[in-house]
This record gives C-alpha cells, sequence and structure tokens, in this order.
C-alpha cells in the first residue's frame, strides 16, 4: 500500500510539472517579474523580444546585408571555409602552407576568440586544449608572425554589428558614410568601395590581411568544394578567380552571421525558461539593466551598441602576458588611437567600439588590450572609473565613465550575470565534423595535429 501511494505522489508531482527540469520552469517569480519590468525601461518598452535572438536557422530573422542574403548552402560552404587550413597557402614560410584558418584566431572553444591577448595565423604553432598554447614556429621571425596590434575581438554575434572592428573601419555603409577618404587604396580599407556591410567587407579583406588563398581550392576542386560552391551561388562564375575569391569570403560572412549565443541562459529566460538563470543571476541582471548602466551601452540581442567611447584602457604592448608574448607592437601602433586612428578626427581619438558581451569566459584577455583578466576585473574597473592609460586625455574620456557605486555583493552578481547567464555552452554546434580537404582544423601545424589528437 505504501509502494503504491508512493507511485501515485510520483505520477501526481510528473503531472503537475510535466517533467520538466529547473530551466524549463515557466511560471516567473517575484524576482522574474522585477527584471522584466526594468527590460521594459532598458529596452525603451520593446520588453524582452528586444533582446532576443533567433535561431541560427532562421535565417529571415538574422540580420543581413541586402547585397548577401543568407542561404543554406551559401552558410554550409561559408562554415567550412572559414576551418579550412587548405586555405593558408600564402605562408611567409613553405613551412606554414596549409597550417592556418579563419579558426586559428576566431575558434568556438575560446568563444570565437583567440584564448591569448594575441591571436596568430601564419606562423603559429600548436594549439593545447583551448588555443592558449599557440606559440612562434620553429624556423619563422618574430617580423614573419601572422598577428594584429589589437586583441582579437569576438565573432559571435557580428549579425548585430554593421561595421567591425574595434575601430569600427570595416564596411562601407552606415557609420562609415562620410568616411571615403580614409579608405585608402591599396590598404584593407579599400574594400568598403564594394559597398557591403561591416562582416562581409572583413571576409573580403581578410583574405589577403590573414595570407589566405580562396579560389584554388575551389579551381583544384579539393574535395566537393567545386560543388558546395555552384550549389551556394548557383552561377557561371567557376572560371572567374576574382569572383571565386569574393564569393568564398560572402560565404565566409554569412555563416558568421548565424554564430549567435542563442542557447545562453539569458536567452532562455527570455524564451519563457525562468528557471535558467538562478536568482544570483537574476539580481546581477537587474544590476546591467539598472543601477549599474550597463545596458547604456551594453543593449540590443547582443548587449552591444555601435557607438564608440573612450574609457582610459590600456592598449596592447610589445612583452609579456604572463605565459604569453605579445610581438610587432609598437607605441605608434595606429591602433592604439581607435575610431580616431581611423578616421583622422580629433574627436574620434582613443574611442573603441563596444564589444559583444557573450561567451567572454571563454578566453581570459579583456579590454582591446587584452589588459584585464577577468570578468570582475573589468567591472571593477569600471565601477571605480580611474583611467589607467596615461596616453589618453582627461578630456576625451566619455561621459558614461564615471564611478558606479556598486557594493562588492553587487559586483558579484553583476558577475555572475555576464559570467554564467550570458555564456552559450554549445558553441560546438557550429563546428563541422571533417573538412573536404581532410586536414585538420583549426589549424594543421605539427604541434597543433598533436594538441588536438587528429
Amino acid at each position: 500500500m505504501k509502494k503504491l501511494y508512493i507511485s501515485f505522489l510520483v505520477i501526481s508531482i510528473l503531472a503537475l510539472y510535466g517533467c520538466k527540469t529547473p530551466d524549463q520552469v515557466d511560471v516567473a517569480n517575484d524576482l522574474d517579474k522585477e527584471l522584466e519590468e526594468i527590460l521594459m525601461t532598458s529596452s525603451a518598452g520593446k520588453g524582452k523580444s528586444f533582446y532576443q535572438m533567433p535561431e541560427s536557422d532562421d535565417l529571415a530573422s538574422i540580420p543581413q546585408d541586402p547585397k548577401n542574403p543568407l542561404t543554406p548552402a551559401k552558410i554550409e560552404l561559408g562554415k567550412l571555409l572559414f576551418h579550412e587550413t587548405g586555405l593558408g597557402q600564402n605562408p611567409k614560410m613553405s613551412s606554414g602552407m596549409n597550417t592556418y584558418s579563419c579558426a586559428s584566431c576566431h575558434h568556438a572553444k575560446a568563444g570565437f576568440q583567440a584564448c591569448m591577448p594575441q591571436g596568430m595565423g601564419d606562423g603559429g604553432s600548436g594549439f593545447g586544449v583551448n588555443g592558449e598554447s599557440r606559440t612562434m614556429s620553429e624556423g619563422y621571425q618574430f617580423s614573419d608572425i601572422d598577428v594584429q596590434n589589437i586583441r582579437t575581438p569576438s565573432a559571435m554575434n557580428m549579425a548585430y554589428q554593421t561595421n567591425v572592428l574595434w575601430n569600427g573601419q570595416f564596411g562601407g555603409t552606415h557609420l562609415n558614410n562620410g568616411t571615403e577618404a580614409s579608405w585608402t587604396p591599396g590598404t584593407p580599407k579599400f574594400e568598403n568601395t564594394q559597398g557591403f556591410e561591416g562582416v562581409e567587407t572583413q571576409a573580403i579583406a581578410g583574405r589577403d590581411v590573414h595570407r589566405l588563398v580562396i579560389d584554388k581550392i575551389f579551381i583544384s576542386n579539393v574535395g566537393n568544394y567545386k560543388e558546395l560552391y555552384q550549389k551556394a551561388f548557383e552561377d557561371n562564375t567557376i572560371n572567374d578567380p576574382k569572383k571565386l575569391r569574393d564569393n568564398g569570403a560572402l560565404a565566409m560572412a554569412a555563416y558568421e552571421r548565424t554564430l549567435l549565443s542563442n542557447q545562453a541562459p539569458f536567452q532562455l529566460w527570455l524564451k519563457g525558461q525562468f528557471g535558467a538563470m538562478s536568482d544570483t543571476e537574476k539580481e546581477g541582471a537587474k544590476l546591467f539593466f539598472g543601477k549599474a548602466g550597463c545596458s547604456n551601452c551594453h543593449n540590443g540581442p547582443s548587449l552591444a551598441n555601435m557607438e564608440f567611447y573612450a574609457l582610459g584602457m590600456k592598449d596592447l604592448k610589445k612583452g609579456s602576458y604572463g605565459d604569453h608574448s605579445v610581438i610587432n607592437v609598437t607605441d605608434a601602433s595606429v591602433e592604439h588611437k581607435g575610431r580616431g586612428g581611423f578616421t583622422g578626427k580629433e574627436e574620434d581619438l582613443y574611442k573603441f567600439k563596444v564589444p559583444q558581451l557573450y561567451n567572454l569566459t571563454d578566453s581570459p584577455f579583456y579590454g582591446h588590450g587584452a589588459t584585464f583578466y577577468s570578468v570582475k576585473d573589468v567591472i571593477v574597473y569600471k565601477n571605480n572609473a580611474q583611467p589607467e592609460n596615461d596616453i589618453v586625455p582627461v578630456d576625451k574620456l566619455s561621459p558614461e565613465f564615471k564611478p558606479l557605486g556598486l557594493t562588492e555583493t553587487e559586483i558579484d552578481q553583476l558577475t555572475m550575470f555576464i559570467e554564467k547567464s550570458l555564456r552559450d555552452p554549445n558553441l560546438e554546434r557550429y563546428v563541422p565534423e571533417r573538412l573536404p580537404s581532410g586536414l585538420a582544423f583549426p589549424n594543421n601545424d605539427p604541434q597543433s595535429i598533436v594538441d588536438l589528437g587528429w
């Protein structure tokens, strides 16, 4: 009789809750309702839907360049090309042939960042566990390595960026209308003249910057790339090397637009799974969109607006960053001037684009100069509002850079929200199982092959 009663009780509970796990709880408590009210204010009356990301296969709902419409075939081709080490055919040394890809600096294990203060393409060796152990290949000189003068930005949620990079230099539309004088012939910025948005322009410009050769892989028909290309573009450009190069880059940009953190706990919460976030995370979210004022700049689905601010953070510098070394960076690097280094305008100096905030904890470096080593470090910096970069004049600092008055408990709550609620745990869904070339990826150098277990 006792067993029968217990069975009846279990059945009753299951019927009541519909076999739901904690994160599937669809009844809002008082904390949820408070957060919903705050979001209504921060979104100017649009509510939770203002922050929701679509599913990655809901192409009609993903922001896209009208000149590069999204299609499943184009995205699938782009996913392969983005990771294809067989595109690494213009290295500084023959030993670098077919060893690097776009994903060398933007890979899933690091939240499509580099997991290093300075991403390293051609001339890099090794991967480690999450991309943290890439070093200079034997035989290469410092001047040979493909590295940049600023921390590698995330490729996540780029669909919500009309102009990309820390200075917003890529994209011949939107914010860059009127900056044509800065589109210098013979430089990557000249690709803005093609009139694409930022994601597409960066992909096109990145071919030469990062020593990638796209057309040959179609012409030689490695694997089934020729067939995939013709399916994606349905034209007769297979014999036009320039179109192959441009279309291959556009396919990669199409793929990048689908890299959405739509399985992060905050995104699940927005869709009604109120148990997806803990009470501490919800308190942190209330601070983010309320008292702390984070959403004054970090707003919208990717929690980033298309604006530029001077916050006085230090720049990427040559030297040691813990176990990592930064190379080929000088104090005169134009990247250190932020938006002003691109536009040449005095009012733009030292301003950097507001970054998206999802999957930050997958890489242990923060800020355009990689000088912060945790989310909490950044929050404390903004809470204190004491600039650390002596090069940035005080009168250039943003009015938004002011003390926030957060307590230690509030800092911890805010940190928890950003670290936990904004981390999509399943980015591997955006990674191909294998490449048509059969090569290892995201790197194909001997040490990476060992590290990756190929």
